[in-house]
């Protein structure tokens, strides 16, 4: 048997773990290892944060060399409203993972409240998902079964909420971004029926400035996603010259992250980042590429440049 055969039947095995009949829960949601660069993909309240206009475009290839592994596709802007508290978003995005090919379209609100030291945003956004699941895909691993036949297709919607704090040097975040616990099958041939399951995010980071060339950021996500481990990402970033971002993540029993970012000129910025598996798949994939394309446009009196 060789190398690319094993690489698909541990991968159907997984696919299998995840959403075939019996399994109780699975994680549907993408995740981006670029995140601390746009916080809208964890958190609506961070719709037009930095009081600019942003457009950033993301492809995200996990576990290469694994036939089927996850593929992601997103566009992702948002802006602040000038000279009202209010920002809007919308992330529009296409997840390929197996047999399974999902659309999903989500608009944010938030709404600003100035404190006395720093900024308070409220958010909300809804909006739903769209799954196609070629079951025929999988007779050539199976070919007597029955249950693998035709196409499945749904639509699920769905809403969340978070609140965004964040000072000129100091953030912190809180955002259930999927409430409802959708049913992943709407199909009288499965006999228990796979669902969604909330997931919760915590983040907060700081800005040091050891001197004027050089700004460092530590920062933390914390993941919770029901019936699931607790998930944490230790990240570092480096900022040199305000031109080129460095940076490193450690996420718990996943993958070591390599991160660089390299600002292009005033509008536009470049982002990367290798995520090397440490789990049990490393065994089969040469890790995890991500790339991002930003653009940013000034409103009223804002920096184009932000540090989150």
């Amino acid at each position: 048997m060789n190398r690319n055969t094993l690489h698909t039947l541990f991968f159907i095995l997984l696919i299998g773990l995840m959403a075939l009949p019996g399994a109780t829960h699975a994680q549907q949601r993408p995740i981006f290892s670029q995140y601390m660069f746009n916080g809208l993909v964890l958190n609506p309240a961070y719709a037009g944060n930095q009081k600019q206009w942003v457009i950033s475009m993301v492809h995200r290839d996990q576990w290469v060399n694994v036939e089927g592994a996850p593929k992601t596709n997103s566009l992702i802007t948002h802006t602040a409203l000038e000279n009202r508290p209010v920002g809007l978003g919308l992330i529009i995005s296409n997840d390929r993972i197996g047999i399974h090919d999902d659309y999903s379209m989500f608009a944010s609100y938030s709404y600003k409240l100035k404190l006395a030291v720093g900024t308070l945003s409220l958010g909300l956004q809804a909006g739903g998902n769209y799954t196609q699941s070629n079951f025929e895909l999988l007779r050539r691993f199976h070919l007597n079964d029955p249950t693998l036949t035709g196409t499945v297709t749904r639509f699920s919607p769905n809403f969340g909420t978070g609140a965004f704090y964040s000072n000129s040097t100091t953030y912190a975040g809180i955002s259930v971004p999927y409430l409802l616990n959708n049913k992943v099958y709407n199909s009288a041939d499965v006999i228990s029926q796979a669902t969604e399951r909330r997931y919760y995010f915590l983040t907060g980071g700081h800005v040091f400035s050891p001197s004027p060339s050089v700004k460092l950021k530590p920062s933390t996500l914390i993941r919770y996603q029901e019936g699931q481990p607790l998930g944490m990402d230790l990240n570092m970033n480096v900022f040199l010259q305000d031109v080129i971002n460095l940076g490193g993540s450690y996420r718990s029993g996943d993958s070591m992250i390599i991160l660089m970012e390299i600002i292009l000129n005033r509008s536009f910025s470049f982002g990367y980042t290798y995520d090397h598996t440490i789990s049990r798949i490393r065994n089969y994939t040469d890790g995890t590429h991500e790339f991002m394309l930003s653009y940013r446009l000034n409103i009223g009196e804002s920096k184009c440049h932000s540090y989150f």
